[in-house]
């Protein structure tokens, strides 16, 4: 599969060794002698997890014809194409990525042949409760200019105008995220901006650092594209721990991973984190991330950049929401800047979220599944918060309602095809069954009765077996005692006798190494045969007398099954409740997509951001937005190509045309009608 976005081409060697040594380990145990153990399973691309499955299922996989990745992702997958921001945040781009899941509920079990899955909501662990609070802040005068001189690079690359060796789009992408960290990362000479993330960070740090002084509670600041260096230039690690000192924090009580180089070292502020001698900690994730125990004090942790990866977040925030601290409620800061790279890597990190979270919690009824994750409505919360369009903001508003939307009409849809079985064929046949019993058993209870009467006289007794008649209680239990223990040396089960007219067959359980005697008129009961001889016939004496208990069972079983089928007769003829709502949205939904569509060539002359318009003709209330547009753009607007505007027209148009041909087809059928 080529062409598809986040699907690489390449292979590792050491991932093709660790292929080779566990197919050798299959080969001697059977299948049986590979377990990898993780926190994150999947960590990254959907690649994963076919991976894994060739890691531990190879066999499997085979039998199946799914060796090859383009035949399981044929089965299990399929490539969306949707619109996205640029990467040079500047305008939207249509991009091609495995976005959705078919044949779910094959694929989790196929998965869970070799997979245990444990979540945090099922195991219910004493973690603290986090408390999300998303810090948005406006980019200064110079991270504006520098995004823009990013969109010229974008379009220089893509042009072809320079050598990949010079400029390429991973390094104007990993400039932009240094961009959106902090502005003198670019250039140290830029000046520090006091809006900006860092000291921001800086500001809450200190604030939290003092209002927990009783406590020498820990926090975390994690930043993973600034490291000290050493060397004298600009780094976010020394410039935090300068700014905290000059505001009153002791510099001991501010450390780096960094400089614990060794496990020694290591253990050594570990320790001290825990004790509250350190109390800010600043790391990056592959230094702080996995396999660090210093939850005791922490209250709270700061994101200063985001990470590529689902899994690295998860680590880090695994780092204080853990069993042993000692803080019920902690706090998490995810600092954001709007309009920069900012809303582009929370787009990837919810992409990459969504199938990573339908896969692990195995959670949907339905047959297909997308964005219908929490954990990944979270970071499409903090996407929107990061985007400064609030076109781009109502799309993911709506993307998420109509995802959740659909997940509940194909329930209710699943649910009406239940009870449709369940009206058409299951319940008739529970009835007719309930039925059959209770005149059974009503028939019994009838045939008892006079038992009882009889049994008020202690000579009137008389039970066949073997075709003996015995009259002394006594020698009648022995005797079938005796006959029940004939059986194990000729046949497991057959006829022993009767009494009261209820035939008596026995059978013996070679399993669980004991007798049980089957009492059967127009109903059977079954009891267990013991060793004492009077002991059996009291029990064969409380079946009968039980029998008008289960008379009045089942004529509540049978009224309950009756209630159910009328209630499911009434439950699927209603439509889905919400149905005029998923219309409304989705209709919008569909104006907007045409609204944010770009043109027809499919190059960068996308929407604009600083020109101001209208959402015409519009049965709700009308949109305006303002905002920025690149050179390019501009540019592009001229007379041979149609400006932004009248882009946004000619779509507005078409949208007004589309609905009014659906409202005048829905007239033509009423008047049908």
């Amino acid at each position: 599969m080529r062409n598809i976005a986040g699907i690489a081409q390449t292979d590792a060697q050491k991932s093709s060794d660790m292929f080779m040594k566990c197919r050798y380990l299959d080969e001697l145990t059977g299948g049986r002698g590979v377990t990898f153990a993780t926190g994150t399973p999947v960590s990254n691309s959907m690649v994963e997890l076919y991976t894994i499955m060739r890691y531990l299922q190879y066999d499997t996989l085979q039998k199946m014809g799914l060796g090859h990745f383009d035949s399981w992702a044929s089965t299990f997958g399929e490539t969306v194409t949707a619109i996205e921001l640029s990467p040079e945040g500047t305008g939207y781009r249509a991009k091609t990525r495995f976005a959705r899941f078919f044949n779910l509920p094959e694929l989790i079990a196929l998965f869970k042949e070799s997979a245990d899955v444990q979540t945090a909501d099922m195991l219910n662990l004493p973690t603290p409760e986090a408390e999300y609070i998303n810090e948005v802040l406006q980019p200064s005068d110079e991270q504006v200019d520098l995004v823009s001189s990013f969109a010229e690079r974008a379009e220089a690359v893509r042009a072809g105008m320079v050598e990949p060796t010079e400029d390429n789009m991973l390094k104007i992408t990993n400039d932009g995220r240094k961009c959106a960290l902090d502005q003198r990362l670019i250039n140290d000479m830029l000046p520090d901006c006091p809006e900006s993330k860092v000291n921001l960070c800086v500001k809450n740090a200190f604030d939290i650092w003092q209002e927990t002084a009783e406590n020498r509670s820990a926090q975390l600041i994690f930043c993973d594209l600034s490291t000290p260096k050493n060397d004298g230039s600009f780094n976010v690690y020394d410039d935090v721990r300068e700014k905290l000192a000059a505001m009153g924090v002791p510099k001991e009580e501010i450390a780096f991973i960094h400089e614990a180089g060794t496990e020694k070292k290591k253990a050594e502020l570990f320790a001290k984190v825990r004790s509250g001698q350190v109390r800010i900690l600043l790391g990056s994730t592959p230094k702080l991330g996995a396999g660090t125990n210093i939850q005791d004090r922490l209250i709270a942790l700061h994101h200063l950049d985001v990470p590529w990866k689902p899994s690295d977040l998860e680590q880090q925030e695994g780092r204080i929401l853990r069993q042993g601290n000692q803080n019920e409620k902690v706090k998490i800061f995810r600092y954001v800047t709007e309009n920069t790279f900012d809303a582009y890597m929370w787009q990837i990190l919810e992409n990459k979220q969504k199938f990573i979270s339908q896969i692990m919690t195995s959670k949907s009824p339905v047959r297909a599944c997308e964005d219908v994750d929490d954990t990944a409505l979270s970071y499409a919360e903090i996407k929107a918060l990061a985007t400064g369009n609030p076109y781009i903001k109502e799309k993911m508003d709506l993307d998420i309602q109509v995802s959740k939307l659909k997940l509940m009409k194909a329930n209710h849809t699943s649910q009406k095809y239940r009870l449709e079985t369940d009206i058409a064929k299951n319940y008739p046949m529970q009835i007719t069954a309930a039925k059959e019993r209770l005149e059974g058993l009503r028939a019994d209870a009838a045939a008892v009765k006079p038992i009882f009467e009889k049994e008020k006289d202690k000579d009137d007794f008389a039970m066949t077996i073997g075709g003996k008649v015995y009259t002394d209680r006594k020698e009648a239990g022995t005797a079938l005692i005796a006959a029940c223990a004939g059986l194990k040396a000729v046949h497991t089960s057959g006829r022993v006798g009767e009494f009261h007219g209820f035939s008596m067959t026995a059978e013996f359980d070679s399993f669980n190494q004991k007798y049980f005697l089957t009492l059967k008129r127009q109903c059977s009961y079954k009891i267990e045969v013991g060793k004492d001889a009077l002991g059996n016939l009291q029990r064969i004496s409380n079946v009968f007398s039980g029998i008008e208990k289960k008379v009045t069972d089942t004529e509540q079983k049978l009224e309950t099954l009756q209630q159910q089928l009328a209630t499911a007769k009434e439950e699927v003829a209603k439509p889905f409740p919400k149905e005029q709502e998923l219309s409304e949205k989705q209709e919008r939904l569909a104006e907007l997509n045409a609204l944010l569509n770009m043109d027809e060539k499919g190059t960068s002359e996308t929407l604009g951001m600083e020109d101001v318009a209208e959402v015409a003709d519009r049965p709700r209330k009308a949109v305006t937005y303002a905002g920025r547009v690149s050179e390019s753009s501009r540019m592009a607007d001229s007379p041979q190509k149609p400006s932004v505007l009248g882009r946004l027209k000619e779509a507005q148009e078409r949208v007004a045309r589309q609905r009014n041909d659906r409202q005048n087809q829905k007239r033509k059928q009423e008047q049908q009608l």
